[in-house]
């Protein structure tokens, strides 16, 4: 191949990567906007913000917002999410795809039906007390697993193996309080992981001075939709 198809593939591309809001050393094009632009400033905006995502995946409307090398540029120094999502691992709830949204949007903390400990709750302080994020999400969902499971190993008298045990013993309260109903248990242990996170003491002020807000949602598998819980 000759030197002069090399050099002209090579203008091609720089001119590509540049018109895509890239420079070819990773920087950002000038005049690209930064994320600060565009972040939902306090708690409602940022439920409207993930309300709006949600109803266009329900309607098979989804636009892939933010997944692309202009904003992989815009988001590689500094991270400004307006939300931290806690979700079941359940692989039919990744909440990037539910909210539609990408790069830099949300936080993501996932565990078996929203179980806390003090490690994931360490992880969900991060995003409010480090990057001002104004609004906790905490997601149940439709026939969650981990809940089906625990409340089988409730009835029945019997154990979980291994670290699963300690999911049954988390979603006890849940259960005696859905007398025996999977979905409404789904449903109350959404809403007392909710009820955990508002006494955190380091998110607990926030709260009080409104920089904040914790809420609980119910994800439908046949629908696609969220309700809002809290």
């Amino acid at each position: 191949m000759s030197k002069k198809i090399v050099g002209r593939r090579t203008v091609l591309l720089a001119a590509g990567l540049a018109a895509g809001g890239v420079l070819l050393d990773g920087g950002a094009a000038h005049g690209l906007a930064r994320p600060s632009a565009r972040r939902p400033a306090t708690p409602d905006q940022a439920w409207a913000k993930l309300r709006e995502g949600n109803r266009r995946w329900a309607a098979d409307a989804s636009i892939h917002p933010h997944r692309n090398l202009r904003r992989r540029a815009e988001v590689a120094q500094k991270q400004e999410p307006y939300a931290v999502v806690v979700s079941c691992i359940d692989s039919r709830v990744p909440p990037e795809i539910v909210f539609d949204m990408g790069l830099g949007d949300i936080l993501t903390v996932r565990s078996a039906a929203q179980t806390i400990d003090p490690l994931i709750a360490g992880a969900i302080e991060y995003g409010p007390a480090e990057l001002d994020t104004p609004l906790i999400m905490v997601l149940g969902h439709q026939r969650c697993g981990a809940v089906t499971a625990a409340a089988h190993a409730l009835k029945e008298g019997t154990k979980l193996p291994g670290h699963l045990q300690r999911i049954v013993t988390d979603l006890r309260p849940a259960y005696e309080q859905a007398r025996g109903d999977a979905d409404r248990m789904i449903r109350i242990n959404t809403t007392n992981v909710v009820a955990e996170l508002k006494s955190d003491k380091l998110l607990a002020p926030r709260i009080a001075d409104r920089n904040l807000k914790i809420v609980g949602g119910y994800y439908s598998l046949d629908t696609g939709k969220v309700t809002r819980l809290v």
